[in-house]
């Protein structure tokens, strides 16, 4: 059997300064490259709680990827080595759903030796324990890094009241477009 035309593979699971196991490029990955599909038990939101049902609730450790609203895969269970790629704030991956399967595509080209990372953003819930930051702590170590594995938190927008040039009042000038604008949203018109 001949192994030209065979291309070495893109990538190894080893120890990682991150957290545990990780997976790093053995070549030069593309930006775009579709990695690896992420792989394991395919079972419903319903099974996926009830496999981990006595899971202690400090522990970080999670191969669930959600598929869509009725779908989940179960990484720990027939899983293969994509449930090994950490989370990251500045992530070189992403995952992409294609078909009702999960792959993880390279964000950037990523060089021979690097770790594979992508932005986990695991969903908050309103029942989540107060230290849900401080169990899904992020140890990435990006400068960007936003300290969890969990989306950003959802901060209520509020409106940020007009500031006005002191020097401009009462003073004539003439208004120029961005001054029209503003003055028809203060004045509702």
């Amino acid at each position: 059997m001949s192994t030209r035309g065979r291309r070495p593979p893109m990538i190894e699971v080893r120890h990682s300064p991150i957290h545990g196991h990780g997976v790093f490029a053995l070549r030069r990955i593309r930006k775009g490259t579709h990695i690896i599909e992420y792989r394991g038990d395919r079972v419903s939101h319903r099974e996926a709680d009830q496999r981990y049902d006595d899971k202690d609730p400090a522990d970080n450790h999670t191969f669930l990827f959600t598929v869509d609203a009725k779908t989940v895969i179960d990484g720990g269970s027939n899983g293969n080595d994509a449930r090994y790629i950490n989370h990251g704030c500045d992530p070189n991956c992403q995952s992409v759903t294609v078909a009702k399967r999960i792959f993880i595509e390279a964000l950037r080209t990523i060089q021979p030796g690097e770790e594979l990372a992508y932005d986990y953003q695991i969903q908050r819930d309103a029942d989540d324990s107060p230290d849900v930051d401080e169990i899904f702590a992020c140890r990435c170590g990006a400068p960007s890094c936003r300290g969890s594995m969990l989306e950003a938190p959802k901060r209520s927008r509020k409106r940020k009241p007009l500031r006005r040039n002191p020097r401009e009042c009462g003073a004539a000038r003439a208004k120029t477009g961005r001054d029209m604008r503003r003055t028809a949203l203060k004045s509702g018109g």
